[in-house]
């Protein structure tokens, strides 16, 4: 006879990353012990694709999506409404709760680069530009004749008394 036992996931990295969660010693807890949707980001082009599996939501109501200094933070709870009771007892697989994820953004990236899908159970959140290097080039001008720009800017300049 054999029994039947349930399995569930764990993130073998859950760990660490609560370890190296910096945010935790400035301020709350970014993310709740009671429910941490599952993430990914993916490369879309120059955008960068959060994906969230928050099934069951009114994203209308039940989520927030936010830009605060360079981070990108999603907030939601997902509510009990219902429980199913036989003989006393109570089964309950599926977590509730609320939950916090954060994601830094790169610095050149603003709130207006951030849109936000719910579809199916999956909360989408795109950051328009999020691979893309900003220009940082800066233009040198470029002089003709046998002295350096430099040199002759020095020979140019009064010596002070």
């Amino acid at each position: 006879m054999s029994t039947l036992s349930l399995w569930t996931r764990r993130d073998p990295f859950a760990e660490f990353d609560r370890f190296f969660d910096v945010d935790r010693f400035f301020a709350t807890p970014i993310r709740s012990a009671s429910f941490t949707p599952a993430a990914e980001v993916v490369r879309d082009g120059d955008d960068a694709l959060v994906r969230l599996e928050v099934p069951g939501l009114d994203a209308e109501k039940d989520v927030t999506v936010e830009v605060d200094r360079g981070r990108l933070m999603i907030r939601g709870e997902r509510r009990d409404e219902r429980s199913e009771e036989k003989s006393g007892r109570m089964l309950r697989e599926v977590r509730y709760g609320s939950f916090a994820r954060s994601f830094a953004l790169p610095a050149h990236v603003t709130a207006d680069a951030v849109t936000a899908s719910y579809d199916a159970g999956i909360l989408t959140i795109r950051v328009a530009g999020a691979y893309a290097a900003p220009s940082t080039a800066t233009r040198i001008a470029v002089t003709t004749g046998e002295r350096p720009a430099v040199e002759a800017a020095k020979e140019e300049t009064p010596a002070a008394a």
